[in-house]
């Protein structure tokens, strides 16, 4: 090769899949090549690479050889891992000899994420307790928060990146709260001792000087909401598992008052203000709390008065204990500047909530919310965040979107609509025009495997067992010897399953909840007559391949609840706006998780079984084609006796083989 000459895609492509031992896939170089294109043009692109296709390597490939910086967001801490671990150092190792340079790749995540060590060190500005440890814990830390704080001090001398996810086993929410600070709470490296050493600013300083930084769909969405950069300036945005971005971008677009997060404000900033203010914010925040005693859970579709009243009260508080806290000093405090920053940050939040609950933008939604731990929460969120989506993302950069799932009921347009692009082809002065691909996958899903829907079973109702839903899933867990993965809507629904089945099959059943994600995983996994239920948030997670995983069960299709407020004001927006809001929202909604769901089936060219939906509705009701064509390309039926010898055929096999 010429000095001048650079090396062609395939080639990169093909010394990339070789250094992760893969095989090249028709598919992947598809999504090579378009993605180049859209990367090199400044276009964007919406991408559909099912299982098996070799993705990552699929948008990396082309990135580091574009040469400009790309920001890689992913949805799950396995796929990061995957992506830093072995992904990209493998990529950078078979690309530097032909690219003649050696691309850097660095991981960034919001600070909390990362150990902090001035509260490590200086301890927590306590609101009850003073210091990291009570004297209890430091002579006997016998307690489980004390024995993960010392683990914690102990790996802060050996950790060289001091990030959570390094750290195995984890530690309890509670204890990583001790040694970790928000971006309000922190000091700012210039003001703190620790700032020379810090892990979070180390971090920063890498994926400055990296050529691919990889991170997480919510620091993606802090750095296009809240106006002040996080990430470093990027040429190109690679939004991997970007089926779940909107959800990610809504959930940090959205505020939270709860009684015991205005009280530990009121206590931080009882010591640092005078009398008058701190008395206005505990008043305040005791009628908050008397009326949050009454709150039914729901969507306020108008702001009550007596809400409206005590959140003004708490709003104009909050505003004058933050422009005081400035001109006190407390002589008491130990390392005053940290208490003061903590108490800062947790009454400017409340200031920020309820004045945006109370300003009442028509494109909110405010809701009360109970939880059976926690008492009741009053929340607001984006009605819609695909302005914001569309404004923020899609304007600077070249944007590729990529999953396993982005084309619902036959294209990209519903999904698109969501990150607030308009159909494809149709992209006008405001709106970025955009190109959808599905590459397909490696898999011969008619023949690896069967979508049953149990047709003759009763309708699920909004309570109530169903004795013939259990009876059925009971028949077809023993057809297929175990191997099973039951995915239910709803926690309850899964319990109810996994007891019933307990005391009928002689088969063991693991319960989501019961042992860590990963444990249950693993425990699935190494024994073929082992089934796993859980709700829809293990669908992601699960990458069973081989006889473990024969047989998906749903037991119904994953609508919101109608009484999700943040559903049911998105559907009756899309509705007052003339379109089909049932479509739009719930069966878009369902349709995204079965996709997801029925792909946790084959993972592999030899995989082979059923996805058994037992709800009648996905054969019967209008939209069941739409959801039916959401899912693979698998064989369609719904003869129950037919699906009970595919599966004890399928269990034979495995057996016959040892496994």
């Amino acid at each position: 090769m010429t000095a001048s000459s650079s090396p062609s895609l395939a080639d990169l492509l093909h010394a990339a899949v070789t250094a992760v031992g893969g095989t090249e896939r028709p598919g992947q170089v598809t999504m090579a090549e378009s993605v180049a294109e859209a990367v090199d043009g400044n276009s964007h692109l919406l991408v559909q690479a099912g299982t098996g296709t070799g993705k990552s390597l699929g948008y990396l490939v082309p990135a580091l050889a574009h040469g400009e910086r790309v920001v890689v967001a992913t949805a799950t801490l396995a796929l990061q891992r995957q992506l830093v671990e072995r992904d990209l150092p493998r990529t950078v190792d078979a690309l530097q000899p032909l690219l003649r340079r050696r691309p850097q790749f660095a991981m960034l995540k919001g600070r909390s994420n990362y150990l902090c060590l001035h509260r490590l060190h200086e301890g927590v500005p306590q609101d009850e307790e003073e210091g990291l440890f009570d004297p209890f814990e430091a002579a006997a830390p016998s307690s489980k928060l004390g024995k993960d704080l010392l683990r914690l001090r102990d790996w802060s001398d050996e950790t060289e990146t001091g990030d959570r996810d390094d750290l195995t086993p984890g530690v309890s929410d509670r204890a990583w709260s001790q040694v970790s600070v928000t971006s309000r709470e922190c000091l700012g490296a210039s003001k703190c001792a620790y700032g020379a050493e810090c892990f979070a600013e180390a971090a920063r300083e890498r994926a400055k000087l990296a050529d691919v930084v990889v991170t997480n769909h919510a620091l993606l969405a802090i750095d296009a909401i809240e106006g002040a950069p996080v990430l470093p300036s990027h040429e190109v945005l690679i939004v991997d598992e970007a089926h779940e971005l909107v959800s990610r971008v809504t959930g940090v677009a959205t505020g939270e008052l709860t009684p015991g997060q205005v009280n530990r404000a009121v206590r931080r900033a009882a010591k640092l203000v005078d009398e008058k203010a701190a008395d206005a914010l505990q008043t305040a925040s005791e009628s908050f709390e008397r009326l949050m005693e009454l709150a039914l859970p729901g969507r306020l579709e108008e702001l009550p008065d007596d809400l409206e009243y005590a959140l003004m009260a708490l709003r104009d508080a909050a505003r004058t204990v933050i422009s005081s806290i400035g001109n006190t000093r407390d002589k008491s405090a130990q390392d005053e500047d940290a208490v003061r920053k903590q108490a800062l940050a947790s009454v400017e939040s409340i200031h920020a909530v309820a004045e945006r609950i109370v300003e009442g933008s028509e494109y909110d939604v405010v809701w009360y919310e109970r939880h059976d731990r926690f008492g009741a929460s009053l929340r607001v969120a984006p009605l819609s965040v695909s302005g914001l989506l569309r404004e923020k993302l899609f304007s600077e950069r070249s944007v590729v979107l990529t999953s396993a799932t982005l084309k619902l009921g036959g294209d990209f347009n519903g999904v698109g609509a969501s990150l607030g692009l308009a159909p494809e082809g149709t992209g006008g002065a405001d709106s970025p025009e955009w190109k959808g691909l599905d590459v397909g996958s490696p898999f011969d899903y008619p023949k690896q495997g069967i979508l049953y829907v149990a047709r003759h079973l009763s309708q699920p109702g909004r309570e109530g067992s169903r004795t013939d839903m259990l009876d059925e899933l009971a028949e077809l867990v023993e057809a297929a010897g175990g191997r099973t993965l039951g995915l239910f809507s709803s926690m309850r629904a899964a319990q109810a399953a996994a007891e019933a089945l307990r005391g009928r099959l002689d088969v063991p059943i693991l319960l989501q909840g019961e042992e860590t994600l990963g444990e249950l995983i693993r425990n699935f996994a190494a024994d073929p007559r082992t089934c796993l239920f859980g709700t829809l948030s293990l669908w992601q997670g699960v990458d069973v391949p081989g006889p473990s995983c024969q047989l998906v069960v749903m037991d119904r299709v994953p609508f919101p609840r109608p009484d999700d407020p943040l559903m049911s004001a998105r559907q009756k927006a899309v509705e007052e706006a003339g379109g089909n809001g049932f479509m739009a929202v719930a069966a878009t909604h369902a349709a995204l998780l079965m996709a997801q769901g029925a792909g946790r089936l084959v993972r592999a060219s030899g995989d082979r079984g059923v996805v058994a939906v037992l709800d009648p509705r996905l054969a019967t009701a209008r939209y069941g084609g739409f959801l039916r064509s959401s899912l693979p390309d698998f064989w369609y039926t719904t003869d129950r006796n037919q699906v009970r010898r595919s599966l004890a055929a399928i269990d034979g096999a495995a057996k016959a083989e040892g496994r």
